[in-house]
């Protein structure tokens, strides 16, 4: 049976490749987006080019009062596109970057930020689980910055930590389902990420280069695909890691 993917904030960057990449791998696809919705359905365009199906539905993951009726707007895109009432993997990408010292870290941006990548991570994933099926996976996104420290992310990296702790409960509380949790830890990636830094900015590209063994930042065709490897079926047995993707970075 075709698997069904549920990619937040797969509208753009790393989120865009890995529902592309799924697709490519044989799955279909449901999609977030929170503002750019005729970007969604480009992807959509995208992946029914290669044959699968896709839906693209609005969502805020700050916003958790939006999620009992974003569960119902899941719930009916099974119905309708599928004839089911479950889907397979929940990818938990969507988020964004915040740069700034510690000492001048807004209250507003730290909320922000918690809100978005552990709260809203929290809460999505206990909402959906009643349309997880057993045996199902969970890929919760995370960074190279909580393994190594540069100034300026203190409050985004203590977030992503927050997510990797997240994930081993999630693992260990939802293995009686036979539902698997693990954390992607990509590294300096060439996206938007920051308005674009790593990639448009050519001395912070050449700066992270220098420090990756294999001598290039990533791009995402090196993120997409690994994460619809790890949700394929030979990976089954594999829960509660943190698996960075960075090219060997600062090693």
């Amino acid at each position: 049976m075709t698997t069904i993917s549920l990619v937040t904030g797969g509208s753009r960057g790393l989120g865009r490749n890995t529902a592309v990449s799924i697709a490519k791998h044989g799955g279909d696809v449901i999609l977030t987006y929170r503002n750019g919705a005729e970007e969604a359905t480009a992807v959509v365009a995208e992946i029914e080019a290669l044959g699968r199906k896709a839906v693209a539905l609005q969502l805020d993951v700050g916003t958790t009062s939006a999620f009992p009726a974003f569960a119902e707007a899941v719930r009916s895109a099974l119905r309708v596109t599928w004839s089911r009432s479950s889907f397979d993997h929940l990818i938990n990408n969507a988020g964004h970057g915040e740069m700034a010292s510690f000492a001048e870290t807004t209250e507003a941006q730290f909320d922000n930020l918690f809100n978005v990548h552990v709260k809203g991570v929290f809460f999505l994933t206990q909402t959906l689980l009643p349309l997880l099926v057993d045996g199902g996976r969970i890929v919760n996104f995370s960074s190279g910055l909580t393994r190594v420290s540069y100034p300026g992310f203190s409050a985004y990296s203590a977030a992503k930590g927050a997510v990797e702790i997240l994930t081993l409960y999630m693992a260990k509380e939802l293995g009686s389902r036979g539902i698997t949790a693990n954390t992607v830890a990509p590294g300096a990636i060439a996206t938007d990420f920051l308005g674009g830094a790593v990639r448009d900015t050519p001395a912070y590209n050449e700066a992270f280069a220098n420090m990756i063994a294999l001598g290039r930042v990533g791009l995402p065709d090196d993120i997409g695909p690994m994460i619809a490897s790890l949700i394929g079926r030979d990976n089954g047995w594999v829960t509660a890691q943190r698996i960075e993707v960075s090219g060997g970075q600062n090693i």
